[in-house]
């Protein structure tokens, strides 16, 4: 049982949804990265999706692209978001996941990269770059180190495929609401529920909805159908304002913690 597992065993133990908070790692650096880590577990966040810069990544858009180019203009590195994480989670509540593309992690080494990541203590990775054809071998190994491999499949994802994703998957799937990139929506698309309760015959593992999830109304139509709820782009874009003083840090941190507040009472009211 990884952390994740234990996780969701006990919200639904609970009868509640979890809420899953995106932040870019090291946006703008790594010191307010913790900052705010450590202020949305206090504000009782279930667990929180970790991205790791990229020049080129996949299915994000424009807000959380600008995001990492911000970290990687300022030259952050793998090592220092490891550092940071080995620092934090110690003091934290709840599991930290990874977003992170399968290129950093070939580079590493499959081995390697576990090995360092479970030393910092994360506890999963979603690694939206790797088809499912081929992560039979990393989902094996991450398995073995009850490390989840969170895989997601998205609303053109044909069923057989589907069902073949969610059997290499660990940990919970990403359910992607919408077709096209990450970003905040009005309005989620009326199939999305049908789509949701197809899989959840499926396959017995929870089942975390992202992309587009980015107001209390959008978590108060899905918590029946869904485990939890991932937002990015709409807590990214309060970051971006965040400036070099330390007040106007603390004012960002309190904002996005806030919204945070707001979606899980809309999630578990």
């Amino acid at each position: 049982m990884s952390a994740i597992d234990d996780l969701f065993a006990q919200l639904k133990s609970e009868g509640k949804k979890a809420f899953m908070p995106f932040i870019t790692a090291g946006d703008p650096d790594v010191e307010f990265s913790s900052a705010l880590l450590e202020s949305l577990d206090e504000a009782g966040c279930h667990l929180a999706e970790l991205g790791i810069p990229y020049s080129d990544p996949i299915a994000d858009g424009p807000v959380i692209q600008a995001s990492y180019t911000r970290a990687l203009n300022k030259k952050i590195k793998l090592e220092s978001i490891l550092d940071m994480t080995a620092a934090i989670t110690p003091k934290l509540k709840m599991p930290i996941v990874s977003m992170v593309s399968y290129a950093i992690i070939y580079r590493q080494g499959m081995d390697n990269y576990l090995k360092n990541a479970i030393a910092s203590g994360i506890s999963g990775a979603i690694v939206p770059d790797m088809p499912v054809d081929e992560s039979a071998v990393f989902a094996e190994k991450c398995r073995a180190l009850d490390f989840s491999l969170i895989q997601m499949i998205t609303p053109t994802t044909d069923r057989d495929r589907a069902i073949e994703i969610a059997k290499q998957a660990s940990g919970f799937i990403y359910y992607v609401s919408i077709a096209g990139i990450t970003g905040e929506r009005n309005e989620l698309p009326p199939e999305l529920i049908e789509n949701l309760r197809w899989l959840k015959t499926q396959t017995d593992l929870p089942i975390c909805v992202g992309f587009g999830i980015s107001q209390p109304k959008h978590a108060v139509a899905l918590k029946e159908v869904a485990d939890g709820m991932i937002v990015g782009s709409a807590i990214v874009r309060r970051i971006a304002s965040v400036e070099e003083d330390s007040e106007s840090r603390q004012e960002v941190i309190d904002d996005v913690t806030e919204f945070a507040k707001e979606m899980m009472a809309a999630i578990n009211g």
